[in-house]
């Protein structure tokens, strides 16, 4: 095992939370230097995108299942569309004189630390070039024009109507508030990102796969990171390229064009980064950990996905836009007054699945490794307990061996690998477990994400980063079916990580706990008034009309 593995240890140890002591911060919240949560390039044109126009009209279970919407072209107009249905902004919250906007795409503590990239092709519309996308103002700033011999290099690898995008992270807005826990955090918000774009491809017609075998040095290349002047502490680090096509052709990624690399990285890049920041504290386990992790060229591997399940999900009213633009984080649940009915609960687990022609676990990021570990408080028809949802069964009798042998092992359900492990009232066990957050215990169920850990950073640092992302959609897909069965969800970043694992008797690092998740009946705020989302750009819509 090399030192990748060795430093990656260290951090993912050094970085957990406990009753003894919580992971490293600053301590306290330096308004002064709070950073920008959204990135600006001085110097680079911008490109206006639409708003306020139709949304696409495909219903809450078009959100998942591939094939159901007909593939728009791609134009100005769809491509912002699709942005906005993903990592655009939902609304602006306001009490008193304080005032902040919310996103499609969650992100902890709302500090959103991604950002996205596009090349695209030649449009009705659009010029084909690398553009950052600008969720404030719903604009792409141009940072380079791309000779006509680039996208001819890619359709003829990929096909043509399909084009790029990349996703990357700015530490620093996380470690601002969370300190070194901030990597973690980062990578979850990766994989937020990467659901909501492939639940918005989807119902545009389009889906979303991902690209194994480019570099992270090479993608740097590739969006002209390598060509960008970064202020200190304030780069982005880049995580993942993805391709968006029609949902009626299956991508096989292959290897990325050598040719085109090559081209685009000998390309002018325009724009300066604005700064986010005056002052910044250094984490030198977050660099050293974003070293360690550095991914270089691979291949493609098979992903084993499963066969659809059979459980149906029930109907909602909503369209699937509305979903995701109603998508909010539970701040606080009814304490334990409110119980899900089976089959809402059964269908929340049955969307975590990963299955085939199913989003977004279809961008083929990974075979799963992430099983549920669920705290059921209020339920109909389920004893209030532990159970655990096995969303791969390689894992079933490694977690069974693992577990405290006096577990139940019961199966609960005859559509979905869920199993009892024991009757208990886990409120108290579920708030303690997410830092003593109420949220955990008032809900209907919260869980924890226990994930195949040592053996797969030991064979492939990078999959590190990837644990997360897989986290990540899983939350997105929780959010998105909490809110379809009139819940709330909310993601818990902060809980005590060997706390868990001694809960089921976990001795070694086979499995690790990665993210904590809730879900509950809301309780309301109606101190705060909700405004637009786009209210601060009103030129926008002389054009476009009314906002949506």
């Amino acid at each position: 095992m090399g030192n990748e593995y060795d430093q990656i240890l260290t951090y993912h140890t050094e970085t957990k939370h406990s009753l003894q002591r919580y992971a490293r911060s600053a301590g306290f919240m330096d308004w002064q230097n709070q950073p920008s949560s959204f990135r600006f390039y001085q110097n680079a044109p911008r490109i206006e995108l639409p708003l306020g126009t139709a949304d696409p009209q495909g219903k809450h279970l078009d959100l998942f299942v591939r094939n159901n919407n007909q593939p728009l072209p791609f134009s100005r107009h769809s491509i912002g569309k699709f942005l906005e249905l993903s990592l655009g902004l939902s609304a602006w919250k306001q009490s008193g004189g304080s005032k902040w906007v919310l996103r499609m795409n969650p992100s902890s503590g709302n500090l959103h630390p991604t950002e996205s990239h596009l090349i695209l092709p030649e449009t009705n519309d659009l010029r084909r070039g690398i553009y950052h996308y600008n969720a404030f103002g719903h604009y792409l700033a141009e940072r380079c024009i791309l000779p006509e011999q680039a996208e001819k290099i890619w359709t003829t690898h990929y096909g043509t109507d399909g084009f790029f995008i990349a996703l990357s992270s700015i530490f620093w807005r996380e470690s601002w508030k969370y300190g070194e826990r901030a990597f973690r955090y980062c990578h979850l918000d990766v994989g937020h990102a990467l659901a909501a774009l492939s639940f918005a491809a989807n119902l545009l017609g389009w889906k979303i796969s991902y690209l194994p075998s480019i570099s992270d040095d090479d993608l740097e290349k590739l969006i002209g990171f390598d060509r960008t002047k970064w202020r200190s502490a304030e780069q982005d680090e880049v995580d993942c390229l993805c391709y968006v096509h029609s949902n009626q052709k299956e991508i096989l990624p292959g290897s990325f064009p050598e040719k085109l690399l090559t081209l685009l990285s000998t390309l002018q890049i325009q724009g300066i980064p604005e700064p986010l920041s005056q002052e910044h504290i250094d984490w030198q386990i977050i660099e050293q950990v974003a070293s360690a992790t550095r991914k270089g060229t691979t291949d493609y591997e098979d992903i084993h996905l499963l066969s659809p399940p059979c459980y149906q999900f029930p109907d909602v009213t909503f369209s699937g836009a509305a979903l995701i633009r109603r998508r909010r984080s539970g701040v606080d649940f009814d304490r334990g007054k409110s119980t899900m009915g089976l089959e809402k609960f059964l269908a929340m687990l049955a969307a975590t699945l990963p299955c085939v022609k199913q989003a977004p676990f279809d961008i083929a990021l990974s075979s799963p490794h992430i099983n549920l570990l669920l705290f059921v408080h209020r339920v109909e028809g389920m004893a209030p307990g532990l159970y655990l949802l096995v969303r791969n069964q390689r894992d079933y009798k490694k977690l069974k061996d693992k577990f405290h042998s006096s577990f139940l092992w019961e199966k609960s359900c005859d559509e979905l690998p869920l199993f009892l492990l024991m009757k208990k009232d886990m409120q108290f066990t579920a708030k303690e477990m997410s830092c003593g957050q109420d949220i955990a215990g008032d809900s209907t169920f919260s869980l924890a994400m226990l994930s195949f850990f040592d053996d797969i950073i030991a064979r492939e640092p990078y999959h590190y980063k990837q644990l997360f992302w897989e986290a990540g959609i899983i939350g997105q897909v929780l959010y998105l079916q909490a809110e379809a069965y009139g819940f709330r969800g909310t993601g818990v970043g902060c809980f005590l990580d060997d706390s868990v694992h001694q809960l089921v008797g976990l001795q070694d690092l086979s499995f690790q706990s990665l993210y904590h998740f809730t879900v509950g009946y809301p309780l309301i705020d109606k101190r705060l008034q909700t405004l637009p989302a786009y209210h601060h750009l009103p030129d926008k819509f002389k054009e476009y009309g009314a906002c949506s």
